[in-house]
């Protein structure tokens, strides 16, 4: 799943209000004065929550260095923010600071041609390994985390596993019994909403954690063309959950059908016990679903071994700074980059919004007033039991994925055959890359 691609799908899930582009200058503010002032622009996306944030970093960083203030500019989400993204830091009209993906869009805007690497003096020492490997390139880091991780993992009802006196699993044979035990108890144990086809993909993405828990090597041999998910055991294991669900008869009866908002409705009703999705629609779930917040749970894809059961996780976005940005506007950058890195930065955050997902950033933490989801996905992330998600290893991901997974989870096709479309899928994909061995 790719980062934009997915990043598109889930806006739309969880109904983030955009505000309109207000663009602002194309270029960046005017250098520091005679008095010692600086004044930096912020470029960053238009979604609501995205500008609530930027304005509260900005207020509070100057608060704590009083000559240096921050301007915030909003550029569109999707493909268009990607053109001017781009555009700006090929015309040198990039504002001092922007924000943006990491992982592979990260890659495809030149970082060592256009950004600055940062140091020990941004705070790189005290970010998430995990986020650190999505802003690197030539093993220099040039970004800070924009918010927190997001992970593809299982929501749970934690009303209905109580009543029956479930444990969280740590297994998929564990998950499988929990749901006969769950089904003989008059609920749907496992809830899919194949009306929005890329929510079909979590058994086989969110799963990826337990990938490379049996082959640390996966992404390098995947990306070479050395391993193939119908032919590697832990990876065609996310296809098999697929069948093995609906050959149970675990879903729900509108699977089919279904989108995110009545799967989200589902759980939180009780009439559903489990649902594999991205953690961000948890606030999708508590905005029509009031009262949930500590009702749902969120726990990691069970695989095979208990002892490595771990969350697979989506990393944040990027703050960076252009080369453009020079002299004293370079020196408060980093200095303003500094700040989002760290703790006091992860607080004013959480003052202009709620997390939705564990801080990449060490020492940070979401608070007691979060959802529960977050609470358990910060546990995770806090014992190093979490791995990032396939798409920030390898640029390899083929466009038929949904479409396969929901074959495959429908009875239409079987597990295997599925993979090995899949494997096909991604050949083409590959190619049209110009990677070696393909």
């Amino acid at each position: 799943m790719r980062t934009r691609h997915i990043a598109l799908s889930l806006l739309a899930s969880v109904s983030l209000a955009l505000t309109g582009c207000s663009a602002g200058s194309l270029g960046s503010s005017d250098d520091s004065g005679g008095d010692g002032k600086v004044s930096l622009s912020f470029l960053v996306d238009n979604a609501q929550e995205t500008v609530k944030i930027a304005n509260q970093l900005g207020k509070d960083f100057t608060a704590k260095n009083p000559n240096i203030t921050i301007s915030v500019e909003q550029r569109p989400a999707g493909t268009d923010g990607d053109n001017i993204i781009k555009t700006r830091l090929s015309t040198g009209d990039m504002t001092d600071v922007f924000m943006y993906n990491s992982g592979s869009l990260f890659q495809a805007i030149a970082p060592e041609k256009n950004l600055v690497a940062l140091d020990d003096g941004q705070n790189i020492g005290n970010l998430d390994k995990n986020f650190t490997t999505t802003v690197t390139a030539n093993n220099k880091v040039y970004g800070v985390p924009w918010g927190g991780f997001m992970a593809g993992a299982i929501m749970y009802n934690k009303d209905v596993y109580a009543k029956l006196g479930l444990s969280v699993p740590k297994t998929w044979d564990e998950y499988m019994a929990n749901n006969a035990k769950i089904k003989a108890g008059g609920v749907d144990p496992v809830i899919q909403s194949y009306g929005e086809t890329w929510t079909s993909q979590l058994f086989v993405l969110g799963d990826f954690a337990n990938v490379l828990s049996a082959d640390p090597q996966f992404a390098d041999k995947y990306t070479k063309n050395q391993a193939k998910y119908a032919t590697t055991p832990a990876a065609l294991a996310g296809f098999q959950h697929l069948q093995q669900v609906h050959e149970a008869g675990y879903e729900n009866k509108d699977f089919a059908s279904a989108k995110v908002t009545d799967a989200l409705r589902y759980l939180a009703q009780g009439k559903g016990a489990s649902y594999p999705i991205l953690s961000a629609t948890l606030s999708q779930l508590i905005a029509d679903n009031p009262g949930t917040e500590n009702k749902i749970g969120l726990f990691a894809i069970p695989g095979s071994d208990a002892s490595k059961n771990n969350l697979t996780v989506w990393a944040p976005a990027g703050v960076y700074i252009p080369t453009t940005t020079t002299g004293a506007k370079l020196d408060a950058a980093k200095k303003f980059l500094a700040y989002i890195a760290s703790v006091d930065g992860c607080n004013s955050q959480t003052t202009a919004s709620q997390p939705t997902g564990p801080y990449a950033v060490k020492g940070c933490s979401v608070g007691d007033s979060v959802p529960q989801a977050v609470k358990d996905m910060q546990t995770y992330i806090d014992a190093g039991q979490s791995s990032l998600a396939l798409e920030f290893l390898s640029p390899v991901k083929g466009p038929a994925l949904e479409q396969i997974c929901v074959e495959v989870g429908s009875g239409i096709r079987k597990a295997d055959a599925g993979a090995k479309l899949y494997d096909e899928d991604v050949k083409k994909q590959a190619q049209q890359l110009g990677l070696s061995g393909w």
